[in-house]
């Protein structure tokens, strides 16, 4: 077999070609232009749970199909590949399918917890309205472990609260219950009014976000032509700077050499072998714990213990003709009414270029799935479909016209679930990985299922990958090509 010339150019391997994957490889670049980078996705395509499909002959998201802009870092991505086609959202008037009907999603909230109760009236009762401005102290004064959200938001603030604007909150972007996720992984800001016994219904002591003009700046951002372009564009980069971006590669093993780690790839029968100076995995928690068992069992346990939901998205494709107007961006549905979807985005009116899409055709979508309700993911494509366009009517209080066109995008085992004590877990999985020399972990998995929170992860292991290959003096022989 031939062999490669000596060279002095570090090999970083970034396994999982997410968005995490993908900023990973970007951020060693941007800091070891250097480097040799190799990106190895599984599957057959690159961008995980940022994806788009034909609906009715036009492009849309199928996965995530917005970006949290409070937080730099998917909008500072986005708009450094994708330049003017960042965009906010044209409405982000949201309702909540509560009682029968579409109720006002208050303006001011905190995952669902007002900072004035009388903006929930009519989604809570007047009764439970006064349960909520009679906030009671948590047992015991300020907080001191970990508790779930629901457990504490219900009792300082009632029931109600958790049942009708946490949980469809939470729902929507963690595919959870209140009743299990952590308060300190998922709120920090309330986690930080819980540890000092402060109100919860105290406005921010900081104000809105701005633009360099003062105006407040969008809680949300999109691109023209869908979120889902984003992995491409910044493979793209990637590619022009040299990247090797391999899909259908499953590491099935990795081992720790002398002077790196080696990377076993393909079938028992044809293993291939890729040698690298540094690793990032940048994969979900359960392949991550299987590639770190023998090096790292802590993290390795810990990983295989954090659960995840299953969940789907229904996008249809409705006639225009006899649709009518549609209220605001979509709605949420909290999980005591019983429904089969959890929220319906109206992307049509949320997205303009959504809604300029076709003259004919109006596309909204529907998510299902929270964690344990698998049994309804069972269910075929044409039963979501038909009980998506059956809810969404009933929300509306009529029938949709025509579908068109529709598509279901399953994600399993897609959302991790952040259980009460996650932040404890996942220092303790940083721990164990941090003995581990040039070896580094990424995703949704640990600081935030968001896609600005998985860049973040991706960009702090990226800078941890150049900082331990820069102090060191890296010597690399002849190694299989």
């Amino acid at each position: 077999m031939p062999t490669s010339a000596v060279s002095t150019r570090p090999h970083v391997v970034v396994v999982g070609g997410g968005i995490a994957g993908l900023a990973a490889a970007l951020g060693v670049l941007d800091g070891l232009p250097t480097a040799e980078v190799t990106v190895l996705e599984g599957s057959d395509r690159l961008g995980g749970k940022l994806r788009l499909e034909p609906v009715a002959g036009h492009l849309v998201d199928v996965g995530a199909e917005s970006l949290l802009a409070v937080r730099p870092e998917a909008v500072a991505l986005a708009g450094r590949v994708a330049g003017d086609d960042v965009v906010a959202p044209s409405t982000t008037s949201a309702a909540v399918w509560s009682r029968g009907a579409l109720r006002p999603l208050p303006g001011a909230t905190l995952m669902g917890v007002p900072t004035d109760p009388d903006s929930a009236r009519g989604l809570l009762t007047d009764d439970e309205v006064e349960r909520l401005r009679d906030e009671q102290e948590w047992p015991g004064g300020a907080l001191q472990e970990d508790v779930a959200v629901g457990e504490y938001v219900a009792t300082r603030l009632g029931q109600a609260v958790v049942d009708r604007l946490v949980e469809p909150l939470l729902g929507g972007v963690y595919a959870g219950h209140a009743s299990r996720l952590s308060l300190r992984a998922t709120l920090p800001t309330l986690w930080d009014k819980a540890t000092r016994g402060a109100s919860l219904l105290a406005a921010p002591t900081s104000g809105p976000v701005t633009t360099e003009g003062g105006a407040p700046r969008p809680a949300f951002a999109g691109l023209v032509g869908g979120v889902g372009r984003l992995p491409g564009l910044v493979a793209d980069v990637l590619r022009s700077r040299g990247a090797a971006l391999r899909t259908l590669a499953v590491v099935r093993r990795l081992e720790q050499v002398t002077d790196g780690w080696r990377l076993v790839l393909g079938s028992a029968a044809s293993p291939e072998v890729v040698h690298a100076d540094a690793v990032l995995l940048c994969v979900p928690p359960t392949p991550a714990g299987r590639l770190l068992a023998p090096h790292a069992p802590t993290a390795a346990r810990v990983l295989g213990e954090i659960e995840t939901a299953s969940t789907a998205v229904v996008t249809l494709a409705v006639e225009r003709a006899g649709l009518g107007t549609l209220p605001g961006s979509g709605f949420l549905v909290p999980p005591v009414e019983g429904r089969t979807i959890k929220a319906s985005t109206f992307s049509g009116n949320k997205w303009a270029w959504t809604g300029d899409l076709s003259p004919d055709v109006v596309h909204l979508r529907a998510s299902i799935g929270r964690a344990g309700e698998e049994a309804v993911l069972q269910r075929a494509d044409d039963e979501l479909v038909e009980a998506s366009v059956v809810e969404i009517g009933e929300a509306l209080g009529r029938r949709l016209p025509r579908v068109v066109d529709a598509h279901v995008q399953r994600w399993g085992g897609g959302l991790p679930q952040y259980a009460v004590g996650h932040v404890d877990a996942v220092a303790a999985v940083r721990s164990d990985v941090a003995r581990l020399p040039g070896l580094e972990v990424a995703g949704a998995a640990y600081d935030g299922v968001g896609v600005p929170a998985v860049i973040a992860s991706a960009t702090r292991a990226a800078a941890a990958t150049v900082h331990h290959l820069s102090t060191i003096t890296t010597h690399r022989g002849d190694r299989p090509a």
